[in-house]
């Protein structure tokens, strides 16, 4: 199986192949339907899901009746490691984004691997530091910066990790809501609106049906700058 399959910050992508292949073994791989649920916020169970060739959305639910979108997760990566780790309730719903192969990995057996694996029991604990920052960085985007900056820094980081190159520009294909995209951004979905008209109206992207079109990735990495004025990373 080559390295190149997946993603530097996805967990299969840190791992060395041996240890790589290690889990892989000791998942049961399962197909799931576009749109199916694979976690659900507040179940006691504690396996764990590696994302064998999937794509994901984390959300969870809001008080008002909907649900809120908190993260992408590709092909290597992992979700669910926070139950498995300390055994409280799943914290957020995973739900497939496409048609998509998953590995459960019971509990007992990831702890078990982790013990016999230091270097993978490192990267796990990396990914959830990445997390963690990346979740504190959008705290700080949210107070620091106007709807249309969040908006292009949240679009930029997707499409630099997860878009795929056509001559049309970078698709960022998930299946997106307008409604998810805001509460990502942290924003009002009018104001989110607003900033979309924004970004096509200057030709740095256009809008289809759950797809974006990035039809300039330099002009949208200086709009998530704020023209220029902050750094991304």
């Amino acid at each position: 199986m080559s390295d190149q399959r997946w993603l530097p910050g996805t967990l299969l992508g840190r791992l060395d192949t041996a240890a790589r292949s290690r889990l892989l073994s000791i998942g049961v791989r399962r197909s799931v339907d576009a749109s199916q649920v694979v976690l659900h916020e507040g179940a006691t169970e504690s396996h764990i899901v590696l994302l064998d060739d999937a794509l994901a959305k984390v959300t969870v639910a809001m008080t008002n009746g909907r649900q809120a979108l908190l993260a992408i997760r590709v092909p290597g990566d992992i979700v669910g490691e926070i139950s498995a780790l300390n055994g409280t309730p799943r914290t957020a719903t995973v739900t497939a984004c496409r048609p998509s192969m998953i590995r459960i990995i019971h509990r007992s057996e990831f702890r078990a691997f982790l013990r016999s694996n230091p270097e993978a029991a490192m990267e796990v604990a990396g990914i959830v530091a990445d997390r963690l920052r990346w979740a504190n960085r959008r705290r700080v985007d949210f107070a620091s910066y106007n709807v249309k900056v969040r908006l292009a820094r949240v679009l930029w980081e997707i499409a630099t990790a997860y878009g795929r190159r056509d001559p049309s520009g970078v698709v960022i294909d998930i299946r997106l809501t307008q409604a998810e995209l805001a509460t990502l951004c942290g924003a009002a979905e009018i104001s989110l609106q607003k900033a979309l008209r924004a970004l096509r109206s200057a030709g740095t992207l256009d809008t289809g049906y759950r797809a974006i079109i990035v039809r300039n990735i330099e002009e949208l990495r200086f709009a998530a700058t704020d023209g220029g004025q902050e750094p991304i990373t």
